[in-house]
């Protein structure tokens, strides 16, 4: 039996640093593992030491942090919220000992930025999306912040509306090789796609569907409402998203979506998250609906896997609690190791934080009684 001890802390760098105990691989020094949370009370580092893991935190004095990223070449962290401290994108380049906030430049003519959602590196360039939706950029670091006006004044805006977080831009697709290309998912207004570097966007949404309450289905061009969304590994621009209204592939990077959600217990969550290299494998937790809680089907929480790009789901549970187990899983709150696709992570809006070395066959939780988990992000040992 896996007992948790008591707790140890120590002081470092200013933070208190809880040990925990991990069993099986979760505990093996394999290049070492480091998980970057983002909190409603501030970032949290978790990182994999011999025998379990320590947590460090809270970071950025407290602020609730919708997402974290860290630099894997120079171990920058850039933390996106908005809360009593104010909204921007908080920067550290020293491993979190100190925070400066910057939101200059993320700003919009007539309406107030009043969030900073999600975080985004391609080619040396960040990006930040925001509530409401826009997107911004900046060339130095995070230092300073611009517009992205081809999507912030996208001719179809007017028509965009809020879902019940809000009108927001919360997912952030870059491409790996090409810095020019780029997807962002909206709340509510879908799936945007520019091919020439934030110049011109079109909206990419055909195949998902509208059905919001009472309304028949639907398929516009947008104003669908993307929960997640992320491009698989591998040469070709295969992506998939969990939307309110379905789960969807598309092979032709969202120029056409197909749904996928045949064989799942729901066709409503949060997360997706993909195989770094095997374009066909993807994990899910799915919910059990929209206006039923927002909970796992039957209170007993599993991850789904495909291995053949939907065709098929794989239920997961095997050391997840087996009943009255009623957490969410968010939108950014499930990554993988983007080395081996091996190592799977996921947080709760109840503060565990669970992990699985084998792909998501077997599960431990590494970490409890942290604040709701609203992104989980893995970084190699430079943290």
């Amino acid at each position: 039996m896996w007992v948790l001890p008591q707790t140890v802390s120590r002081r470092c760098c200013a933070q208190t640093v809880v040990c925990l105990p991990a069993k099986g691989g979760l505990g093996r020094i394999m290049g070492k593992a480091s998980l970057l949370l983002g909190t409603g009370k501030g970032a949290f580092t978790l990182s994999q030491v011999r025998g379990g893991w320590d947590v460090t935190g809270p970071l950025v004095d407290t602020s609730p942090i919708n997402h974290a990223i860290a630099d894997p070449v120079t171990g920058h962290l850039h933390a996106a919220g908005g809360g009593w401290f104010g909204h921007g994108v908080w920067r550290s380049t020293d491993d979190g000992d100190s925070w400066s906030c910057i939101n200059e430049g993320i700003a919009l003519p007539d309406e107030e930025v009043t969030g900073v959602w999600s975080l985004a590196r391609s080619h040396g360039r960040l990006y930040a999306g925001t509530k409401p939706a826009a997107l911004f950029s900046s060339d130095d670091d995070g230092l300073s912040w611009s517009p992205v006006t081809g999507l912030n004044h996208h001719e179809t805006r007017s028509e965009w509306c809020a879902g019940g977080a809000g009108m927001v831009l919360h997912h952030i697709v870059v491409h790996p090789k090409d810095q020019n290309r780029l997807w962002v998912g909206i709340s509510v207004a879908g799936v945007f796609a520019t091919e020439d570097g934030g110049d011109t966007w079109e909206p990419r949404n055909a195949g998902t569907r509208v059905e919001f309450g009472d309304v028949e289905p639907s398929y516009p061009e947008f104003g669908q409402c993307v929960h997640s969304l992320a491009r698989a590994g591998g040469p070709l621009d295969v992506l998939y998203q969990q939307n309110h209204c379905g789960m969807y592939r598309s092979p032709d990077g969202g120029r056409n979506w197909t749904s996928i959600e045949a064989g799942l217990p729901s066709s409503f969550g949060f997360p997706v998250a993909v195989h770094p290299r095997d374009a066909d494998c993807v994990w899910l937790f799915p919910l059990n609906g929209d206006v039923q809680g927002r909970f796992a089907p039957g209170g007993r929480p599993a991850i789904w896997r495909t291995r053949d790009a939907g065709a098929s789901w794989q239920r997961l549970d095997r050391g997840l609690p087996e009943r009255h187990a009623y957490f969410t899983v968010l939108r950014q709150a499930m990554a993988v190791e983007p080395k081996t696709g091996e190592s799977l992570y996921f947080g709760t809006n109840t503060g565990e934080v669970w992990g699985s070395d084998d792909a998501g066959d077997n599960w431990r939780c590494i970490a409890r009684h942290l604040p709701p988990i609203l992104s989980v992000e893995v970084h190699s040992s430079v943290l």
